[in-house]
């Protein structure tokens, strides 16, 4: 598994909804690359974080910025 192929499995993987398979080429990976296990904790900090936000707390600007910016990575 690539780098690149983790970052795009990563939030499957901390939901627990890859396959078996896939989970352990993810963490095969993990046991031998430093910069991803540092993404997936970074990762979970972040998760962690922003899941103390309610909806309320992002303001319908905010809101609308992050949609379009996700959007457009989809596509990049």
């Amino acid at each position: 598994m690539s780098c690149k192929e983790l970052v795009e499995l990563v939030t499957d993987y901390l939901e627990g909804s890859l396959s078996w398979r896939q989970r352990r080429r993810f963490e095969k990976h993990l046991s031998l690359c430093h910069g991803c296990v540092a993404y997936v904790e970074q990762f979970r900090l972040t998760l962690r974080t922003l899941g103390r936000l309610g909806e309320e707390d992002v303001s319908p600007a905010a809101r609308a910025e992050l949609l379009a910016a996700f959007r457009d990575w989809k596509r990049a």
